[in-house]
């Protein structure tokens, strides 16, 4: 049965604070009508740090699309790989073990996508399937799992390479000025990810149910509009309101599994801001310590997107994992408004994953 090993994250060398993030916003829109309202909404994010690809003083610079995306894929070129190499170091695997290369990002675009210049570059073989998703925003670090659950379970000796690649300073807006733009401006970060579904083998989560959720008529809740400056990310008002409609979805998944999504030992799931969490434990009936680990990722990192699963996933197995067989969930929300579920069980011989062991023996601890 297919097992999601330890992920790898990577963030940028460039550290953005809230008090800097704050101090900006009065400076650049002390004219806006609604400034204080913007504040208070980036204070009450939670974002502490956030990491970015270029300095901000680059960052706050538009010299367009053409030059932005340039930046993109050249940052992910120099980025990528050190994830991916972890990853597979976790999952106890080298690149002539993966079968299918899953990519996930909608902060640049690429084509042909990444995933050949990982295979042109790396040495994976000429016959690893690539899948690319790039319109899923923040949930697509969920349909990166999903699918590639979906693949081991057609082909159950194959190994999937999920990578996530985020760079959401990139899509800065300086034109844009509206509430939820100047908000965004306050939550995201940008990181990258990688982690191994191993059809056989491996510790971590071993996959065992998985579904998608669309909310009918949200299409327009989380969007982009595509000009001629790039994204512009568009956030309506009735986003924090998402997870009434979603947590019902978690709980009718576990339920087909014959499980009470209330009572499971750990939670997964995308952080893309307070609110979620906050309702998430309301609508599921879970303590709000079920969330420490994603709740982390959004203090210190900000909503990475797509890869906020991993970087909490990360964050379980950094604090030793679970007992073994312990249920859980992992859970992605994004534009659509979608949310893409997986339940499985916490599965290897240690409590420690591989890098762990290693870091153990090391520390000369058993």
């Amino acid at each position: 049965m297919a097992t999601l090993c330890r992920p790898s994250i990577a963030v940028p060398e460039y550290v953005l604070t809230r008090e800097e993030t704050l101090r900006l916003a009065r400076t650049m829109h002390a004219d806006h009508p609604q400034l204080g309202l913007v504040l208070r909404l980036i204070e009450n994010t939670g974002v502490r740090t956030r990491h970015i690809v270029q300095p901000i003083d680059e960052t706050l610079k538009h010299p367009g699309f053409e030059r932005r995306n340039k930046i993109y894929e050249a940052e992910a070129k120099r980025r990528v790989p050190q994830v991916v190499y972890g990853a597979l170091d976790n999952a106890g695997l080298g690149v002539g073990d993966i079968d299918m290369i899953v990519y996930v990002s909608c902060t640049g675009f690429m084509m042909p996508s990444l995933t050949a210049w990982l295979i042109n570059t790396m040495g994976f073989g000429t016959e690893t399937r690539q899948l690319p998703i790039a319109q899923l925003g923040c949930a697509a670090g969920g349909s990166a799992i999903n699918r590639a659950h979906d693949f081991c379970l057609a082909y159950p000796t194959a190994n999937v390479l999920i990578v996530a690649c985020e760079f959401c300073s990139l899509c800065y807006q300086p034109i844009d000025v509206g509430v939820g733009s100047l908000l965004s401006n306050g939550l995201f970060g940008d990181a990258v990810a990688a982690a191994v579904v191993r059809g056989h083998g491996g510790a971590g989560v071993r996959l065992e149910r998985n579904g998608s959720h669309l909310v009918p008529d949200t299409e327009d809740w989380i969007s982009y509009a595509v000009k001629g400056t790039g994204f512009h990310f568009l956030l309506d008002k009735r986003v924090p309101t998402t997870m009434q409609m979603l947590a019902p979805a978690m709980r009718a998944l576990a339920s087909q599994h014959a499980w009470d999504v209330s009572g499971l030992d750990f939670h997964i799931v995308h952080a893309g801001g307070p609110r979620i969490l906050d309702d998430l434990c309301h609508f599921l009936g879970v303590a709000p310590e079920m969330y420490r680990y994603s709740r982390a990722t959004l203090t210190e990192r900000g909503n990475i997107a797509s890869c906020v699963v991993f970087d909490a996933l990360d964050r379980l197995f950094e604090d030793g994992g679970a007992d073994e067989s312990a249920r859980g969930v992992i859970a992605g929300f994004g534009p659509g408004i979608t949310a893409e579920i997986a339940l499985g069980r916490w599965t290897g011989s240690a409590r420690l994953g591989e890098p762990g062991r290693r870091a153990a023996a090391r520390a000369g601890v058993a």
